[in-house]
């Protein structure tokens, strides 16, 4: 029984991958809700930098790196907070995401 309890309260965390395209002056955020900790790299596979924020919940964004083209992030991501990708150009850009840890988090996009 405690197995059973163990491996259901663990089925939250897994691991993610995705390439996400955004659209000129959008950006994609991943996490903006209730969630553990996880880890995401993102590695920027287009040819315009981007740039990466952290935001806690009903809180204001703070730029954590920006990545030039081919270039890989490796973030690691506090509980109750959002990773927001921010694609400043006027050219649509992709990013590979790999996200371990929670993967119970919201995505969307926002101009």
């Amino acid at each position: 029984m405690l197995i059973s309890i163990a491996l259901t309260s663990c089925s939250i965390f897994g691991k993610l991958t995705s390439t996400t395209t955004i659209s000129p002056n959008n950006s994609f955020i991943l996490g903006n809700n209730e969630h553990n900790r996880f880890t995401a790299t993102a590695k920027n596979v287009s040819k315009q930098k981007l740039e990466i924020f952290l935001q806690p919940l009903n809180g204001q964004p703070e730029l954590v790196q920006t990545l030039l083209p081919q270039e890989t992030a490796k973030l690691k991501v506090p509980g109750n907070m959002a990773v927001i990708i921010k694609n400043n150009s006027t050219d649509t850009i992709n990013v590979e995401l790999k996200v371990n840890g929670d993967t119970g988090l919201s995505m969307g996009y926002k101009n």
